[in-house]
């Protein structure tokens, strides 16, 4: 049997409101035991921090524009992520960390994916095997370099098959800023793709037209109503050209200029309404279970089942935190990188050959 090792994942996403965390023992291939999970939410300074930053870096050029207010970012949320790792390691031992960072810049046409992180300086620090910058080899290998989690959502998928808990084929929908889908055939094989946005265009909505970060169970989209012109001309004149055809996306693909002049409410509800369309549109047949934060957005969730025939479930129901499958994964992620074990394929990121990616930080 394979080794067993014990992991910490951490996730970062695109909502900027704090660290996701867990713990899982696993081989890197079929089978998980999910020890521990927690979140930690930044201080409001570090998330307005982030929110500012992504606003400011819509280019490859402003990368190196804002290099100085980069450095700043990485550095405090390397330190956030540290102390997390070492409160963990006071309460529950694990082998290594898999440390995703946080994106600011994605572009898979440009072929550039920028997580800051310091993964060198939480090894050092924690004394601890980390394993981060998971995206540039699939990069190089003519990969998007997203979306990363399709491997952990098979062994997890696996792993509840032979509890006889879920039935094949089936799909995770994971929404968080974007949202991707996981296509698992009565084979096991699998295939995957992000397919619109998921919290990003809601959550930029309401920061900007309210003192809210979000819109806490689509509140203010169910008291709202959509606006049909806008919806119709957003459809016709911007998905259809411009995100139609990428299989990895980035809160840069997506505005909210279209929505200007709507009361808070009506913007929200169009918004919404618009994002149900656009994952709509890109999910297939299987029966689906959701997890990430958006899942908790009951007008959204609502709003899609109404759009698509597919039986739609909670990876709640399965008794697994939906909050925690992307911290878990990249717990997975690392021991996979550890053991040398691909962690991207042709039919998940598009690149030319399956893939072993993360750059190793060994504690000896």
């Amino acid at each position: 049997m394979a080794k067993i090792l014990s992991a910490l994942g951490f996730m970062s996403g695109t909502s900027g409101d704090g660290v996701d965390a867990s713990v899982i023992d696993s081989n890197g291939e079929d089978i998980i035991n999910i020890k521990y999970n927690r979140f930690d939410p930044y201080p409001i300074s570090l998330s307005k921090k982030i929110y500012k930053l992504r606003e400011r870096v819509s280019k490859m050029q402003d990368l190196l524009k804002y290099s100085l207010d980069v450095e700043e970012l990485e550095r405090e949320i390397t330190d956030f992520h540290i102390g997390i790792a070492i409160k963990i390691n006071k309460e529950i031992n694990y082998d290594l960390i898999g440390f995703h960072g946080h994106t600011i810049y994605h572009n898979s046409d440009e072929k550039i994916s920028k997580q800051i992180g310091l993964g060198p300086d939480m090894s050092k620090k924690i004394n601890k095997t980390v394993v981060y910058d998971f995206r540039q080899n699939d990069l190089k290998n003519g990969g998007e370099g997203a979306p990363l989690s399709p491997i952990y959502h098979l062994a997890l998928i696996k792993s509840l098959f032979n509890k006889n808990k879920v039935k094949i084929p089936i799909s995770i929908l994971n929404i968080g800023g974007i949202a991707n889908i996981t296509e698992i055939d009565d084979e096991f094989k699998i295939s995957s793709r992000d397919i619109g946005p998921g919290n990003c265009l809601i959550d930029m909505w309401i920061r900007k037209n309210s003192k809210k970060f979000y819109d806490e169970n689509g509140n203010l989209a169910k008291k709202g109503k959509t606006d049909k012109f806008i919806f119709d001309q957003y459809l016709d004149n911007y998905y259809y050209s411009k995100i139609n055809s990428k299989r990895s996306l980035d809160t840069n693909d997506f505005d909210i200029t279209f929505s200007k002049g709507l009361s808070l409410e009506n913007g929200a509800s169009t918004i919404t309404d618009l994002t149900s369309e656009l994952l709509s549109k890109k999910i297939g047949n299987n029966d689906i279970f959701v997890c990430g934060g958006g899942r908790k957005n009951k007008f959204l969730i609502n709003s899609l089942k109404k759009k698509i025939k597919n039986n739609i479930s909670f990876i709640d129901d399965l008794d697994i935190d939906g909050d925690y499958i992307e911290a878990q994964a990249f717990a997975f992620l690392a021991i996979r990188s550890l053991k040398g074990l691909p962690i991207s394929f042709p039919s998940t990121t598009n690149c030319k050959e399956p893939n072993i990616g993360g750059t190793i930080i060994r504690n000896c």
